[in-house]
């Protein structure tokens, strides 16, 4: 005969622990966990070295050419990396959360492609900096609301050099780029690699 005293224990050891399942299977569904923090890790890299090698910002057009170029190879890797992980982790990159991250960003990133089309076009190339910062910066956050809670923070940190750069001397700008798509993205990268699993 069982003794009653230790079935209520055991019951209540029990519902906790399947709440606790519960809840980490609520938050695997409803957050996109699959960014990959080597991916951003690489993007970074990249852009220490479209850095060094950029000319100087009032060489305007080879200049947005070499960062235009550096955004098409980031693209590149972070969609690639994205989608190794996802397939690692058994993550469906048309799943809910994954749309959700990428219907969040997107429009941040189509309104700075747009942006840049029309600054390149009345030769305000040195506002890019301010503007490439501060739109990447506010996608990551709104994506960032469907993904781990490093994400969003990491685009606050976008948007805080995208403030300096705008408020700034326009010397800064090149430097705050390399700053943020650079340095921001490899620590960042190292961060998620290390919590959330490559």
């Amino acid at each position: 005969m069982p003794n009653p005293s230790r079935s209520p224990t055991a019951l209540h050891d029990r519902a906790i622990e399947d709440l606790r399942y519960i809840r980490e299977t609520m938050a695997r569904a409803s957050s996109f966990t699959a960014i990959s923090g080597l991916g951003f890790v690489t993007v970074g890299f990249g852009a220490l070295l479209t850095g060094a090698l950029a000319p100087p910002l009032d060489h305007s057009q080879v200049w947005v050419g070499v960062w235009i170029v550096d955004a098409a190879f980031s693209l590149c890797v972070g969609l690639a990396s994205t989608a190794v992980k996802a397939r690692k982790s058994r993550q469906s990159l048309l799943s809910g959360p994954f749309r959700k991250f990428a219907l969040s960003f997107a429009p941040a990133l189509a309104a700075g492609a747009l942006l840049t089309l029309r600054l390149v076009q009345i030769e305000q190339v040195a506002l890019l900096p301010a503007v490439w910062l501060l739109i990447y910066g506010a996608g990551l956050v709104a994506g960032g609301a469907f993904s781990v809670r490093v994400i969003p923070l990491m685009g606050s940190a976008f948007m805080a050099l995208g403030a300096l750069a705008a408020l700034g001397p326009v010397e800064w700008g090149p430097w705050l780029m390399i700053a943020g798509f650079g340095v921001l993205h490899i620590t960042f990268g190292l961060i998620i690699w290390k919590r959330y699993g490559g």
